[in-house]
């Protein structure tokens, strides 16, 4: 008879226990608030992306939290990387949306104001694996360059593309088309945000810039439409072309040998983090776990999904796991490519 009690309390326990740490959560989290930092100013994809998020996110973890977003640009979010990382509070509080490819900069090892390890962050995964998405450089009708062929003439004009800081992809794709497919470019860097890029594109201070379709879509739609006094020349980060530019050719198609592709290849990898989320290290295994699965589970909520379709941001959620394997590609890639990863960061600063 002892036996069978001891059984049964034993089931009991083991029951209860998944039951207990889902209490601890939600009471922890219960009244309280979780602060989204976004390492970009008000306007830009970015901050688009996490505003979205952040309206919906606090119903999925445990409690109810309020998400509040808050901007921190600088560094092409380098400083919201490291604020994370070294002085945000690691209680499951704070979390942070910054740019894609600050885990392989960190990975990288050759930039002295990178304070942080990606391996150790609490990843919670990311909005887009870009599938549905392309990184474009887009252009004003009167740049020098009326075609993708115009802009890799040997000795042609120069495009001169606007960028943000040190650190931000829009620098350094400029630089990876240069040496891949042969793009006359001139950048002209230290732009604040995105929203500033855009409106010196309309004032004719640069004539064009890369950035992620989605964001066009979002921010500038008109732009996309014919005769907007706009178009796009060439499609980053994509495996085929993006069934809206049917006629505009992948940087892939274009590499002018078999390093170049792989060369391509490579740096297109961050896009498949398209839109990361992570936490500091540190934050408590059980915190960590609901907060990665209010993530994926945020991704699914139909009114979240209306929102984003309404707003024309791609959503196709990454978890964390596949970050943590994408991480693992990276940090695999033959070494001479990796050197010239970090020889493109050091000339891409701002």
């Amino acid at each position: 008879m002892w036996n069978r009690i001891a059984a049964v309390a034993l089931a009991i326990a083991a029951l209860a226990g998944p039951q207990a740490h889902a209490d601890a959560v939600a009471n922890f989290y219960k009244g309280k608030q979780i602060n989204l930092i976004v390492g970009y100013g008000p306007g830009g994809g970015y901050d688009v992306y996490a505003r979205v998020f952040g309206r919906y996110f606090g119903r999925h973890v445990p409690g109810h939290p309020t998400v509040v977003v808050q901007n921190m640009p600088g560094a092409g979010s380098l400083r919201a990387v490291n604020y994370l990382y070294n002085v945000a509070p690691k209680d499951g509080t704070m979390i942070a949306h910054f740019a894609r490819n600050m885990p392989l900069l960190g990975m990288l090892g050759n930039n002295q104001n990178v304070q942080f390890d990606a391996r150790r962050f609490v990843w919670l995964g990311s909005s887009s694996s870009f599938a549905n998405d392309a990184y474009i450089l887009i252009v004003r009708d009167d740049a020098p360059a009326k075609t993708i062929d115009d802009a890799r003439r040997p000795g042609g004009e120069p495009l001169v593309l606007g960028g943000t800081a040190e650190g931000a992809t829009g620098n350094d794709v400029p630089i990876i088309l240069r040496d891949t497919i042969g793009l006359n470019v001139k950048q002209v860097v230290g732009y604040p945000d995105s929203g500033a890029l855009y409106l010196a594109m309309e004032r004719g201070e640069v004539h064009g810039r890369i950035t992620d379709l989605s964001s066009v879509k979002t921010i500038k739609p008109d732009w996309l439409k014919p005769n907007s006094g706009y178009h796009v020349l060439v499609q980053f980060a994509r495996v085929t072309r993006h069934p809206d530019f049917p006629d505009v050719p992948t940087a892939r198609e274009l590499a002018r040998n078999e390093q170049a592709r792989a060369l391509i290849e490579l740096t297109e990898l961050p896009y498949q983090l398209a839109r990361p989320f992570a936490a500091p290290p540190g934050v408590p295994p059980d915190r960590a776990k609901a907060l990665q699965a209010a993530f994926m589970a945020t991704h699914k909520d139909p009114a979240y999904l209306e929102e984003a379709a309404r707003l024309n941001i791609d959503v196709s959620p990454v978890s964390a796991e596949e970050v943590v394997r994408a991480l693992d590609r990276i940090e695999k890639a033959p070494p001479q490519l990796l050197d010239y990863l970090r020889k493109l960061f050091a000339e891409s600063k701002g």
